[in-house]
């Protein structure tokens, strides 16, 4: 009986391999973490410069500051005054309630501030999610590689700086991107961390302040494993 429930058991070298891959996982996790909450850091410094920029303007032309609330964003109340502006909007009876139609009044996002909608979008009450949701359905990712969905999702409006609300809208991303590509990756995960990849190793190539460019060998290192526990195809990498 002993050795008949021996033989079923994994070998030696097999829970060595099980072992070294949990723990991968384990630093990958630690990884992305890190990554996001450096994103997030990369990504505040940015719209500081950005909103610095937008306040010079303003005061140069104090004509052009707002043609209407969600125009006109504050540094520290950019989502109540994007909330604000969606108000106005309705009781004035040129926008819905819907939420459908306040996701794709905000993707269409004729003279609206970028960095409301994505602080808005981000934002963690039921609505806002939900609203994310649809926005994120307003973007065709059907066909589209991973890098080309990407940019034209961060087209639509500006990443903010917060990482919870960044983890919220990627993760609507990798949701709606698989669902367009079925079959592509294994999980949503794989898609996620993959994402934020790509987001970093962007911000690496084009930011000056970074010496040390990674080079694809390093790309292909940091994803190793994502895909359920496999590799990613080199050629999809690439």
């Amino acid at each position: 009986m002993g050795g008949s429930s021996g033989s079923s058991d994994l070998s030696e070298a097999e829970e060595a391999e099980i072992e070294t891959i949990r723990q991968h996982r384990e630093e990958l996790l630690e990884d992305i973490k890190k990554l996001k909450e450096e994103i997030a850091q990369v990504f505040a410094e940015i719209e500081g410069f950005q909103n610095a920029e937008e306040s010079q303007e303003a005061d140069q032309n104090p004509g052009e500051r707002s043609r209407f609330p969600l125009s006109n964003v504050d540094e520290t109340s950019s989502h109540l005054q994007a909330l604000r502006g969606i108000q106005y909007l309705i009781e004035q009876q040129l926008l819905s309630s819907d939420l459908q139609e306040i996701a794709k009044f905000l993707h269409k996002g004729e003279g609206l501030n970028k960095t409301a909608i994505g602080d808005y979008l981000g934002g963690r009450d039921s609505k806002n999610i939900q609203i994310l949701q649809a926005f994120v359905a307003c973007h065709q990712f059907a066909n589209l590689n991973l890098v080309q969905a990407l940019r034209q999702f961060l087209w639509s409006f500006r990443l903010p700086g917060e990482a919870q609300k960044i983890d919220r809208m990627m993760e609507a991303f990798a949701n709606w991107y698989c669902k367009c590509n079925p079959g592509v990756f294994q999980s949503t995960d794989t898609c996620y961390i993959l994402s934020f990849s790509i987001i970093m190793l962007n911000t690496s190539l084009h930011n000056p302040n970074v010496k040390d460019k990674p080079p694809f060998e390093r790309f292909v290192s940091i994803n190793r494993g994502i895909n359920d526990g496999a590799d990613l195809p080199e050629e999809l990498l690439k």
